[in-house]
């Protein structure tokens, strides 16, 4: 399984300036693919790569999120690699069916985020790890939603209020990297 245009995406991004606990996974990540030819499949049984879209609107005031069926809580959209090596393509389909929303512009064909976690054993399932490379795409948010089996609800959310709804520290980081932006884009 071809593995090397993964690597150099998370090559490249463990480079950059990262807060300790994403350089720490970013590491993790790399060492994980270097050891798992199948990283891209759900049969890797350690765990496997995901592909998620941190979607903004065009003032990166809202964000939309997804409540997870399974998991029970309010995520970006996204899922398995199921033996693509193109992880953004992963999310960019993840994004358009867990959404229904047809166009989205990539903001950065660059990893937005990078995340590892647990997912609990479910029925035939073991607990896994899931290896999330997430991209950041705009969508516009008066474009029509389709709420899907996967999920819950679909809404945009002000940024401000994601960690109300999920105080989980990956989505924090994302916040505080789209405040970020939009401080970086208002000095411009």
């Amino acid at each position: 399984m071809h593995r090397d245009a993964v690597l150099s995406l998370l090559r490249a991004h463990a480079a950059r300036s990262l807060e300790p606990h994403e350089a720490a996974m970013a590491r993790a990540t790399i060492e994980f693919v270097e050891a798992h030819a199948d990283c891209l499949l759900r049969s890797c049984v350690p765990g496997h790569l995901t592909g998620s879209a941190w979607i903004v609107d065009p003032t990166r005031t809202r964000t939309l999120l997804t409540h997870h069926g399974k998991l029970d809580k309010w995520l970006q959209l996204g899922g398995h690699a199921d033996g693509e090596p193109d992880l953004l393509a992963v999310a960019l389909k993840e994004a358009q069916e867990e959404s229904g929303v047809a166009n989205f512009r990539v903001l950065s064909s660059a990893i937005f985020d990078l995340d590892r976690h647990l997912i609990p054993a479910r029925k035939t399932e073991p607990e896994h790890y899931h290896y999330d490379l997430r991209f950041i795409f705009e969508a516009d948010p008066a474009a029509p939603l389709v709420v899907t089996s996967e999920s819950k609800d679909l809404a945009w959310v002000e940024i401000d209020r994601v960690t109300s709804l999920n105080p989980e520290e990956s989505m924090a980081r994302m916040v505080r990297k789209t405040q970020a932006l939009r401080t970086k884009s208002t000095n411009s």
